[in-house]
């Protein structure tokens, strides 16, 4: 291939990769398979790496994420981010007019956009390159978040050419799309951890997270709409909203140019209904004054600026009758209570359901009584919430409404563990939900990623009595001609599915344990603790201090470990996967030593660090050193860094074993 050749394919695999990340990532709609994807990745990796000189420093073949952030540090900002003035009616946005035409005269444009529901966040940019990516805060400081704003693939880490400044600041909202954002609290429910209310909360604790390479894993999107430079180079707002999508910002599409106030409240009454048809949440309509000049006339207040106004929309709120609580069963035994509703139109859909979180929801706050009317509102929320309960529509001798004591499934006796909001049933072998949620779980895509077997399919087979625990899908093999009997299930498609079954076996070992469905052990957690444990058995056989040494295992999911291992059955069920060839031990990479300064040295490390743990646990390898998974007698020094769990700290020291920094250790090594 010439080097003209390679360019051009470099671009073009570069460019269609960024879109297939968004898509996935951000979207949560992916438009090609993981398979294609990688393969292509590979073209692209193999072709930087004959031509590094046309490889995009914001490649897709490059890492995302990883860095540790144990502080964010507070910086001051060059320009205050100012918040803006409200307004919920059209009489004072006919007052703001009138104030600027009062100020101004009539000769002006407005600049209408939509207000997204997200974080605002400033970036500046240095030759092209981002430098620095800082919170609102307080409008005169925020925080520092450069590391986990890299990760967002939305915006540019370094612009493509074009006529900007030296150096610039572009403000805009990083927000969740509402797709992303179900998937994602879908994903919290299942590991039984409690969801996030609305897609900007999820939105925000995802910026403040101290682990990047967490962030990067979770879809976050932005679109920038302000331009400050030390230099007025633009005469409109407009005109620079035009020129930064030119040097590769996302500026959203939607805003518009409005001669007349009467412009203005016909854009907002189309945002009015149109909002509920984006894919990401807005509550409200920006209206700014478009020349630079005449904003500079205008001025500020103490706390806004004078030449722009937020018209904010009311969340909307109807009445309807309860007709019934209903109880649904997750793959975890969570039951979850949902209101069915006399059907009613809301913000655009037909809502029936409501959802009611736990049993203090339904007889603490709202003291759910059979057939009242109540408040449904649909403002930030995916699911609509019920509100409150309109008391004088209650009919006399109304009975309230009492959480269910028995699994309405299985009717096993719920249990609620102390500290926890949810009830569980704990008949997990043999409560239908679980089962099937269990199998459905670990053929997922974040799990084993099974091709050929899907929702429908697992349930089918588990109606057929062809399945009833996750081992027996290894079994559907012997099952081949049975299978073909069936409806629906043709020879290419049997096929299909026990290629994706045979191939299954190669997933490494903590998709296996993510995919066993213990409940709070995420994505996440089965990484940290398949790289920490190495192997099933080594986590199978660990005390509770043992579990709680390995990183960001907490108390709550040792004891969900314990349990998790202390069933026979689930043993059994490991044995026989493990029969089925499941990799089970985590894949060592081989350690080149750099030196032996360390040999015969063992090390915990334990907090956060400027380095991540895995690159100091990587360093103490590498020079001849061994990491061990519990504080004992037989352990040489624990690497602290902030943070430093309690009760490791105080084992430490009853043990006297040294507790040292991790520039101590590097001073080990000169």
């Amino acid at each position: 291939m010439s080097p003209i050749e390679a360019k051009n394919k470099i671009e073009s695999l570069t460019a269609e990769l960024k879109q297939h990340n968004y898509n996935y990532y951000v979207l949560a709609m992916p438009t090609i398979a993981d398979f294609d994807f990688d393969k292509k990745l590979e073209e692209l990796s193999a072709l930087e790496k004959q031509f590094p000189e046309f490889a995009d420093p914001d490649s897709p073949t490059q890492k995302v994420g990883g860095d540790i952030t144990k502080d964010f540090v507070t910086v001051r900002h060059r320009w205050p981010m100012l918040s803006l003035g409200n307004t919920y009616n059209e009489q004072e946005l006919l007052d703001f007019d009138q104030r600027i035409r009062k100020a101004i005269g009539d000769n002006f444009e407005y600049v209408c956009e939509l207000k997204f529901d997200g974080l605002s966040m400033s970036l500046t940019y240095e030759n092209g390159l981002l430098v620095r990516a800082v919170t609102r805060g307080d409008g005169v400081q925020g925080d520092d978040v450069t590391t986990n704003v890299r990760t967002i693939h939305t915006i540019p880490k370094k612009l493509r050419s074009g006529n900007y400044p030296a150096e610039f600041e572009i403000r805009g909202e990083v927000f969740m799309h509402l797709k992303a954002f179900e998937r994602l609290n879908n994903e919290r429910i299942d590991a039984g951890e409690v969801p996030y209310a609305n897609p900007r909360n999820f939105a925000s604790g995802t910026i403040k997270m101290q682990d990047s390479s967490e962030v990067a894993r979770r879809p976050l999107d932005c679109f920038l709409y302000f331009l400050y430079t030390e230099r007025q180079i633009f005469k409109t707002h407009w005109e620079s909203l035009e020129a930064v999508k030119s040097w590769g910002f996302q500026v959203n599409d939607q805003s518009r140019l409005c001669s007349t106030i009467d412009d203005v409240f016909a854009f907002i009454s189309h945002w009015d209904k149109a909002r509920f048809d984006l894919s990401y949440d807005i509550d409200g309509i920006v209206i700014k004054v478009n020349s630079y000049a005449q904003q500079q006339e205008l001025g500020f207040t103490a706390k806004s600026p004078r030449w722009a106004i937020a018209y904010k929309y009311k969340a909307e709120q109807v009445q309807t009758e309860l007709l019934a609580v209903t109880y649904q069963v997750g793959r975890t035994g969570a039951v979850t209570p949902v209101a069915n509703l006399k059907p009613v139109l809301l913000a655009g859909t037909t809502v029936k359901r409501a959802t009611l979180h736990n049993a203090d929801e339904i007889e603490k706050r709202l003291m759910l009584h059979e057939h009242d009317w109540v408040f449904v509102e649909k403002g930030g929320e995916i699911i609509p919430k019920i509100i409150a309960v309109n008391l004088d529509k209650r009919s006399p001798g109304a009975k309230p409404v009492k959480y269910v004591t028995h699994c309405p499934v299985c009717g096993t006796q719920l249990i609620r563990k102390e500290g926890e909001a949810a009830s569980y049933c704990p008949n997990d072998e043999g409560c239908r939900p679980q089962i099937v949620g269990k199998m459905q779980h670990f053929i997922s895509r974040r799990a084993m990623n099974i091709d050929g077997l899907g929702d429908e399919t697992i349930e089918t087979l588990y109606q057929h009595k062809f399945i009833s625990r996750i081992s027996d899908i290894y079994e559907l093999k012997n099952h081949a001609e049975d299978l073909k009997k069936m409806e629906r299930f043709g020879e290419k498609s049997i096929n299909n599915m026990l290629d994706g079954i045979e191939k299954s076996k190669e997933m490494p070992f903590e998709k296996v344990l993510f995919g066993l469905g213990i409940r709070y052990v995420g994505e996440t957690v089965a990484r940290k603790l398949a790289v920490h444990f190495k192997n099933v058995d080594s986590l199978a056989s660990a005390s509770f201090d043992e579990l709680i040494a390995a990183e960001e295992i907490g108390e709550r999911i040792a004891l969900s470990i314990l349990e998790y291992f202390s069933d026979e059955k689930h043993k059994e069920e490991i044995a026989k996967l493990k029969a089925q060839g499941l990799q089970f031990v985590t894949v060592e990479k081989e350690v080149k030593l750099a030196s032996e300064k360390l040999s015969g040295q063992t090390f915990i490390i334990s907090g956060t660090f400027e380095k991540s743990r895995d690159e100091l646990k990587d360093i103490i390898e590498q020079n001849g050193g061994k990491i061990l998974s519990s504080i004992s007698a037989k352990l040489n020094f624990v690497v602290a860094g902030d943070n430093m769990g309690p009760s490791k700290l105080e084992k430490a020291q009853k043990l006297n074993i040294p507790i040292i920094s991790d520039e101590e250790l590097f001073k080990m090594l000169e």
